[in-house]
């Protein structure tokens, strides 16, 4: 089969021709990929591939897959052969999505949306970990505003949508300024741009003098700060890049702050709990994406070939929106 294989001591991408892998454990399915997103997880392989264990030069990443069962192993329980399935892959395993067949263990799968394998695919690590920031975390229900950094990226793009499905009030983004129509068509009311100097007191004045009440940092380095700065007494901020340092951040303990880890892909080495959130998180947005209340706007599709320089540019973190490459069906 054609696989993008990673090579660590080269730090390089690379088009291969691979056997197709063999189920490992009896919760494994092999799955035909029929598409995979690119996330900024897989194109920063290289500074976690500590993570797994005798990664080799046939190392295949690839974690949001949009695919078929093909082969079920002996303990897999309420899956076939033939089934559309969607999934969250782990990134501690050699098999993934940048391939035309995968390895899966079948308790983190999910029914496939009824969309196409495409806009599929685009959705699990940036719009399940965006459902449990804002579900899971935030209780985003009982907020009246939120705020994003980093809201023209995969993530922090779900996150707006999710925020004005909620009915919050005021939704606060930053990105560059040629992205701010693109956050205003995902339904933030005020975006701004992350390079001005006043950046805080900017959204401050949108806030009002409590200050928000969510926040949500997708883009981590100073983002963290100024995501734990913007927050007014009791506010809360879930981190998805950086491990969080209260200490670090203005009158953390004084305002009373509350800070949220969130790792979406930890959940596969949590035992059934930790799987649970990951299954749980899916089938809940891929309701809201078969009902219309989510799109996927800004998707680029590539083809499997073009994979290793996709991720690459990646690194860059200029990506707005959604990246995907079409491998079968």
């Amino acid at each position: 089969m054609k696989a993008i294989t990673y090579q660590k001591q080269q730090d390089q991408f690379r088009l291969d021709e691979l056997a197709v892998p063999r189920l490992q454990t009896d919760y494994d399915v092999l799955i035909k990929v029929y598409a995979v997103g690119l996330n900024p997880v897989d194109a920063k392989v290289n500074l976690w591939h500590a993570m797994v264990e005798q990664m080799d030069d046939q190392f295949v990443g690839g974690l949001d897959v949009s695919g078929e069962i093909c082969a079920v192993g002996s303990k897999v329980t309420g899956w076939k052969v033939g089934d559309r399935v969607l999934y969250h892959g782990n990134m501690r395993r050699h098999h993934g999505g940048f391939a035309e067949y995968a390895l899966q263990d079948a308790r983190t799968l999910v029914t496939h949306p009824a969309v196409d394998p495409v806009q599929a695919a685009a959705t699990p690590c940036a719009g399940w970990t965006a459902y449990r920031a804002l579900v899971d975390k935030l209780n985003i229900a009982e907020r009246k505003n939120l705020f994003v950094a980093g809201g023209a990226g995969g993530v922090g793009g779900f996150a707006i949508q999710l925020a004005r499905y909620f009915g919050i009030d005021t939704i606060v983004a930053t990105a560059s300024a040629a992205n701010h129509d693109y956050l205003r068509s995902l339904g933030a009311t005020h975006p701004l741009d992350y390079r001005q100097s006043n950046l805080l007191e900017r959204v401050l004045q949108v806030a009002g003098p409590e200050g928000m009440e969510a926040s949500l940092d997708a883009v981590g380095g100073a983002n963290a700060a100024l995501a734990a700065d913007v927050l007014g007494y009791e506010g809360h901020m879930v981190e998805l890049v950086d491990t969080i340092n209260g200490q670090a951040f203005s009158d953390a303990f004084g305002k009373g702050l509350s800070f949220h880890q969130l790792s979406l892909g930890s959940g596969h080495v949590n035992g059934e709990h930790g799987r649970n959130t990951i299954v749980q998180a899916g089938k809940a947005f891929s309701s809201l994406l078969e009902a219309g209340q989510i799109i996927c706007p800004r998707l680029q599709v590539i083809e499997l070939s073009d994979i290793g320089d996709a991720l690459m540019e990646m690194r860059q973190q200029r990506t707005v929106g959604k990246i995907v490459a079409t491998i079968s069906g």
